[in-house]
């Protein structure tokens, strides 16, 4: 019992009950007092934290589940190979190769298996598709040397071999074709800005703080390099759940930021570290949050900063509420 509750007895029983006659206590005992001023509280179970929706180097984490029309992917090819992980490029790069020499290879020697040159070949006035080609291995070698443009010059094809000379255009061009796709992947795929974002950093505290007598969050962007950014430019979302007045609940509700995308200081001449700043006003989300309100509230800050810097890139980086610093 908490408070200043009081323990009662009532001894004045006739309903009927006869009474019985009640030893006397003890005077120290008579003289005794319950004390309910203090409550002793049970601690509420640690709340275990929300998984974050942007990790701190950028990387969103979120996962595609229960996707029915897989075949979408498929549809922008080169996207979807530039979007693998180096294992599965370098596989699927490697696969390709492999298998489209084989295929021609295995043409090569049906080639010659119809023609009978692989048992003709040393006949003497026999004249051959392809000189030297007598097994499945050298008809494998013949198409590698043939779309890589090797020529070791032992294997080669004569001018009596019509089929052999239309296979041969069509290995050239399909193959060009392969190198163009696969060489083009790999080029994309080395060439994304992902290592300058390295040089990028983000403070690692954001802060409430009162400037020029208004309250703002502020945090500081700085660039490493003496490469500058051209027309960088940067914004932020505010992720947190959210439920209607219609009771609708929005887990993920990204609401915008105002860092100065009205008046223009969204626009960053990055030489030096800047203070980005968010005036806490009617109009910003953090607006109706107390401090308490923010301690106990679950959402988070996404940064995003995009630039030039000889090719287009952009990177972002999330803050939680527990980089957050009020003063």
């Amino acid at each position: 019992m908490a408070g200043d509750s009081r323990v009662h007895m009532d001894h004045d029983m006739e309903i009927g009950v006869t009474p019985t006659a009640v030893k006397k206590l003890p005077k120290h005992m008579r003289e005794a007092q319950i004390s309910t001023e203090r409550t002793h509280l049970i601690a509420d179970p640690v709340k275990k934290p929300r998984q974050r929706y942007v990790q701190k180097d950028g990387k969103c984490n979120v996962h595609h589940g229960n996707v029915q029309e897989t075949y979408r992917y498929l549809s922008d090819l080169f996207t979807t190979l530039v979007d693998l992980r180096w294992r599965f490029s370098l596989f699927i790069f490697t696969l390709v190769y492999v298998v489209n020499w084989l295929f021609f290879g295995l043409l090569w020697y049906i080639i010659a298996l119809i023609r009978g040159d692989l048992w003709h070949s040393d006949e003497e006035g026999w004249t051959p598709c392809v000189e030297n080609l007598n097994s499945f291995v050298s008809a494998f070698l013949f198409s590698i040397e043939t779309e890589t443009t090797i020529g070791y010059g032992y294997r080669v094809i004569t001018e009596k071999c019509p089929e052999g000379i239309i296979l041969l255009l069509i290995q050239a061009i399909l193959g060009s074709i392969v190198n163009a796709m696969m060489v083009g992947c790999m080029f994309v795929k080395i060439s994304q800005p992902k290592n300058r974002a390295e040089t990028l950093m983000f403070s690692h505290k954001a802060v409430i703080s009162v400037r020029d007598n208004k309250l703002c969050l502020m945090f500081r962007v700085g660039d490493l390099r003496n490469s500058h950014i051209v027309e960088a430019s940067i914004r932020a979302k505010l992720i947190r759940s959210q439920q209607t007045k219609e009771g609708e609940f929005i887990p993920l509700n990204q609401t915008d930021i105002n860092i100065g995308f009205d008046t223009g200081d969204d626009r960053l001449f990055l030489v030096s570290p800047l203070i980005i700043s968010h005036e806490i006003n009617e109009k910003s989300p953090f607006w109706e949050l107390s401090q308490a309100q923010m301690d106990k509230e679950e959402f988070e800050i996404v940064v995003i900063l995009e630039g030039m810097l000889g090719k287009c890139f952009h990177i972002h980086t999330e803050d939680r509420v527990s980089a957050m610093l009020v003063h």
